[in-house]
């Protein structure tokens, strides 16, 4: 009988990268004081919000990836600025929830440059998944 197969396999790899990328950048982001999470799930233990680096993030580039899939290269690109430039707005109002407070120096642009990196980052290693595991 041939093995079954993990239907996302390759979105779960994607998907746990983003959450170590997401994690590793909150920690050194919330250490160096340019972030923090004011309310956050087990605030004595964490400093950053594991809830959005272990389940929010993930599931945000799952969503991001299976929207991606059948496009071209230029769709793709699109797809990521496009949600790169939403980001600062889901910031802001995650500002004004009180679940997220900046430094007065932030500027929201690091936000979208730094998603789009990010989320560029995360596609490149999905393909790479794709073609490499067969």
């Amino acid at each position: 009988m041939p093995k079954k197969q993990l239907p996302f396999k390759y979105e779960l790899g994607s998907m746990v990268l983003a959450s170590l990328i997401g994690t590793f950048l909150d920690l050194y982001m919330v250490g160096k004081g340019y972030y923090q999470y004011p309310l956050r799930p087990f605030p004595e233990i964490f400093s950053i919000n594991i809830g959005f680096t272990l389940i929010v993030l993930p599931l945000m580039t799952l969503i991001v990836l299976r929207t991606i899939e059948h496009l071209t290269n230029w769709g793709k690109i699109g797809v990521i600025l496009l949600v790169s430039l939403l980001m600062p707005i889901f910031e802001k109002l995650t500002e004004m929830l009180g679940w997220f407070t900046h430094t007065e120096d932030w500027k929201h642009i690091y936000t979208v440059f730094g998603y789009f990196l990010f989320l560029t980052i995360v596609l490149a290693f999905h393909e790479w998944m794709r073609k490499g595991i067969r």
